[in-house]
């Protein structure tokens, strides 16, 4: 834990599903999952996928591999995000559509999570401790990048984070070099607020050579100038 025995926030809140339409006919329907909640199967496979991404090393800062039990407490820590996409075309909804009466297992479908798990990310987890925290971390498996999820993703989070109690988010490590993340950022709103410089050794050639990388700061803030949600 990186803060020893500072309590996680407080995630005792009702989080709707939601659903999205995807580009290619397809939809994403966002699950809301507490760590008591997550199969071993479900955290084995996203453990599988953190791995690999931290193999390439180029946008988190850990260096793997990580075990199970490290992941799950890593990413299952609070309030976690499960995004599944659907089997076929499905009639288009409006973003961040509420449904009711599908669990998460229904929208699975007997699919192996490879075949259905379209992105996932944690939030709530503390980028700082107690009266500074406010975070999430997203994760899309390889055989899912370029279908828009991860801006997907990004939307929901606009509707989840302040629902959590939320008045804004900072991610303090977005790489100079993840072009995609950042271009997501900045759609949603996030403004680019400050530069660390060389923050990260990071795999930058097509030999694993390394290099310091800059990282961006970027925020976003969810509450007006009144402090009233604006989602």
């Amino acid at each position: 834990m990186a803060y020893g025995s500072i309590p996680a926030p407080d995630t005792a809140v009702h989080l709707p599903v939601l659903a999205y339409s995807l580009p290619d006919g397809k939809r994403m329907t966002c699950f809301p999952v507490t760590g008591k909640d997550a199969s071993v199967e479900l955290c084995k496979f996203l453990c599988g996928v953190f791995n690999e991404e931290l193999q390439m090393g180029r946008t988190y800062p850990q260096r793997g591999p990580v075990d199970l039990d490290g992941f799950t407490s890593y990413f299952f820590a609070a309030t976690t995000i499960i995004g599944i996409v659907s089997a076929g075309a499905e009639a288009a909804v409006a973003d961040g559509t509420p449904v009711d009466g599908v669990s998460l297992e229904e929208a699975r479908a007997g699919r192996e999570w490879k075949d259905c798990l379209g992105g996932t990310y944690y939030v709530s987890k503390p980028n700082y401790p107690g009266r500074a925290s406010h975070n999430a971390g997203f994760l899309i498996p390889p055989t899912f990048r370029g279908l828009k999820i991860g801006k997907t993703l990004g939307k929901s989070y606009l509707i989840y984070g302040p629902k959590l109690g939320y008045r804004g988010s900072v991610f303090n490590l977005v790489f100079k070099n993840n072009y995609a993340s950042l271009a997501i950022w900045d759609s949603l709103g996030f403004e680019r607020v400050g530069l660390i410089p060389k923050a990260g050794l990071l795999k930058t050639g097509p030999n694993g050579e390394e290099e310091y990388i800059d990282a961006v700061v970027v925020w976003k803030s969810f509450v007006d100038a009144e402090g009233k949600p604006t989602a």
